[in-house]
């Protein structure tokens, strides 16, 4: 796969998105400073080569909320806009900055927290760090959370190993239309 391509429609996508997607981003911020008072969630997450960033999220939990796996935390720290940001997955709309700064892209293993390791060490078996993280792949539209980490590793590999330029703007429109539920929260 032609990464410059990819790293190229990343940009341009991302760039427009948050463009387009302003508005909304405003009003999320400003609903959001009512909801919790720090509408943006920043959390460290493991990237390409294990290499740390800062994934930027609307906050969808109250800000005493421990830093767990969305699998491992609880529905009731979930407020209640973000219940809605989660379901219609505004929430994931401040990703376009970690798009746009090259940190993630569009397509690609969903980013880890470093506490999760089991996760991390099924996808070092798979060699699933030698690419960016992305906001969506092959195991969210598929409904394959961190809460099944070798599984999730062996979906990622085999997304790594098939991709293509019509997967990557596949798992784009499906996750647009609504497949897969994303990172669950129990």
């Amino acid at each position: 796969m032609n990464h410059i391509l990819i790293r190229i429609l990343d940009f341009l996508m991302a760039f427009f998105g948050l463009i387009v997607t302003f508005p909304i981003l405003l009003i999320v911020i400003i609903l959001g400073y009512f909801d919790t008072r720090s509408p943006i969630f920043i959390q460290p997450r493991v990237g390409k080569n294990k290499k740390p960033f800062n994934l930027i999220k609307f906050r969808t939990m109250s800000v005493d909320t421990k830093s767990v796996a969305s699998h491992l935390a609880s529905t009731t720290s979930i407020t209640k806009l973000g219940g809605f940001l989660r379901k219609t997955k505004i929430d994931e709309l401040p990703q376009l900055i970690n798009v746009l700064k090259g940190e993630m892209s569009f397509v690609g293993p969903r980013p880890n927290l470093f506490n999760q390791e089991e996760l991390i060490f099924e996808r070092d078996n798979c060699g699933v760090y030698s690419v960016l993280p992305g906001i969506t792949g092959l195991a969210q539209v598929n409904t394959i959370d961190m809460s099944t980490p070798k599984l999730l590793a062996e979906t990622d590999q085999k997304m790594i190993r098939t991709f293509t330029i019509k997967k990557y703007f596949r798992y784009i429109i499906q996750t647009a239309s609504g497949s897969g539920s994303g990172d669950r929260v129990s």
